[in-house]
């Protein structure tokens, strides 16, 4: 019934509205005309040969054959009856199988339609809404932002040039828009010269246009895009853009950081000024078998233990926590307190082996520059020639998913393998294929979209960084000017001013790490740097934390002491 009202609500709504509604009424009259008349001559021509039928018997016989289900069970007997017969069939194909279908859709469905696009569709944001992104396009990136966005209570606006796939994302809960992104009014519904930034996600051609446009409009807007090439980078930025960054270049960097093997022990995978976040193999005999209490890490070489990474599993560090020989730690210190860890923890046989990169493209590629900057051996594995050329020596040609190609790349004596395919079928496969051959090697892939991430795990990567995270984290930190890092799919180091709820209390009283899940690594205070903090110190309200949790952590922390993400230095 609320499918009927809303339709017949929506044709009557105009001129066009009442025009289709009586014209939907002649089709309906004109077609129940014709099943009166058929019946009458159904009659006539039973009568004529003899038989004898009830008028509901015609009303049945005209509505059966008209539709094709003519049943066989009332049947002419003579010539004529059976010409009546393939005339009323005809009838019934034409204005049943092809007019009626058409008519319904034309005057019934698509005003419905139409009407259900306007019901839903918001024409412009409130005159309240300020300080909000604007994102052009909906992708993995803009999708793990919205959420992010909703995490922390921030609104943002989303368009489309698609009326269908705007009421598709509304249905979802995105703050959809429908409109033309190269025409001045859309922006205005947008409310542009309020926002805080433009976010561009697109293709480099669609993303200079946008921000050329964008720009003419509002000079002062921030814009940031992604980009493919370092080429393309520079052009969205004199096209407009305040900030163009080459996402598979830093997924490349991010996933090099994370192999074994190079001169240091340890590899910095964030910072905040001068406090850095590392990972290290726990591969030193020092180390391997001791619980943490007994490594001491903090007293013998002045570093935190944040947590340990067990094939793909992050466990905030407990004094009871054995360190196996696969263990990754990840620590928090200064630049020579983990020189220090470095040159008392390196193991010799560090060096030891070399690191297969599979996939010849802009991430494999960044990931090789990389690991040669960290005098990192490795080998690259691509089907191309040609993109294996800058590569020289270093290039293996052949298929990644045969033994004999990971064989010529020296599976069996490396240390660690990155995947670097963006076809994520593909990435499981070869991930499951690489355990299977080596079942204590590193194996660190790239996922292209997040709910691939799970899947790689099970199949046995160590580590997976995808696109949509760390490309919603570059936004994310753009709006917020914040520095939240993302060391591991869904593990984030972020840092916000001290809420109110936490004045005055100790580390030691809150005790975060049971109430939300988060882990404060270092507190900044007018002392300067606390790395790690002392628990038995209150903190102040101008005290900024920095944390490092998860996804729902951070939720639960946002929540319990509502933060205000600082505004960085």
């Amino acid at each position: 019934m609320k499918f009927l009202t809303s339709s017949v609500a929506a044709m009557k709504a105009g001129e066009s509205g009442r025009r289709n509604i009586r014209l939907l009424s002649r089709f309906l009259l004109t077609l129940a005309g014709m099943v009166i008349v058929f019946t009458i001559v159904f009659h006539t021509l039973m009568a004529w040969e003899g038989q004898e039928h009830s008028w509901l018997t015609g009303f049945y016989w005209s509505f059966t054959v008209m539709s094709t289900l003519g049943f066989g069970d009332i049947t002419f007997q003579s010539d004529i009856g059976r010409i009546f017969s393939i005339f009323v069939l005809l009838s019934g194909v034409i204005f049943l199988l092809i007019l009626l279908p058409f008519t319904l859709i034309e005057f019934f469905y698509a005003p419905w339609v139409e009407s259900r696009s306007r019901r839903i569709i918001q024409h412009s944001l409130p005159d309240t809404v300020s300080g909000h992104a604007i994102l052009l396009s909906y992708d993995s990136i803009s999708s793990t932002l919205i959420e992010k966005l909703d995490r922390f209570g921030d609104q943002y606006a989303l368009l489309t040039s698609d009326t269908e796939e705007c009421v598709r994302l509304i249905d979802q809960g995105i703050n959809a828009f429908v409109g033309d992104p190269s025409i001045e009014s859309t922006y205005k519904r947008l409310r542009l010269e309020h926002a805080a930034i433009v976010a561009l996600t697109g293709s480099d051609f669609e993303n200079a246009r946008l921000a050329f446009t964008i720009k003419a409009l509002n000079p002062q807007i921030p814009i940031i895009s992604a980009a493919d090439s370092k080429s393309s980078s520079e052009v969205i930025r004199l096209s407009g853009a305040n900030k163009a960054f080459q996402l598979g270049n830093i997924v490349g960097e991010a996933l090099a950081r994370r192999a074994y093997g190079g001169d240091s022990l340890s590899h910095v995978v964030a910072s905040f000024d001068e406090l850095l976040i590392v990972e290290a193999i726990a591969d030193s005999p020092e180390l391997v078998g001791k619980t943490l209490a007994e490594a001491n890490l903090r007293k013998s070489a002045g570093v935190n233990i944040i947590g340990f990474w067990e094939r793909g599993e992050f466990t905030i560090s407990a004094p009871d926590a054995v360190i196996n020989p696969n263990s990754v730690l990840l620590l928090a210190g200064s630049k020579e307190t983990l020189a220090r860890f470095d040159s008392k923890y390196r193991n010799a046989d560090n060096r030891e082996g070399h690191t297969v990169v599979i996939g010849a493209g802009r991430v494999g590629t960044a990931v090789c520059e990389t690991l040669a900057s960290n005098n990192t051996n490795y080998k690259i594995v691509d089907r191309s020639p040609h993109a294996l050329k800058p590569f020289g020596d270093k290039g293996v040609i052949g298929d990644a998913s045969t033994f004999e190609t990971l064989n010529m790349a020296g599976i069996i004596e490396a240390r660690t393998v990155i995947i670097t395919s963006h076809d994520d079928d593909l990435e499981v496969y070869l991930t499951i294929f690489c355990r299977k051959l080596r079942p204590d090697i590193q194996i660190i892939c790239r996922a292209t979209e997040v709910r691939t991430i799970s899947e790689l795990h099970r199949a046995g990567a160590d580590i997976v960084l995808s696109y949509a995270s760390m490309g919603a984290n570059i936004l994310f930190n753009f709006l917020k000017h914040s520095d939240i890092l993302m060391v591991a799919e869904g593990l984030d180091i972020f840092r916000v001013k001290a809420p109110e709820s936490l004045h005055g209390k100790t580390l030691g009283e809150m005790n975060l790490r049971v109430s939300t899940g988060c882990n404060v690594i270092a507190i900044r205070g007018e002392d300067g740097l606390q790395a790690p903090p002392r628990p038995s110190i209150p903190i102040k309200p101008d005290d900024e934390l920095i944390l490092i949790s998860d996804t729902e952590s951070e939720r639960l922390f946002c929540e319990l002491h509502p933060p205000s993400i600082s505004e960085g230095s």
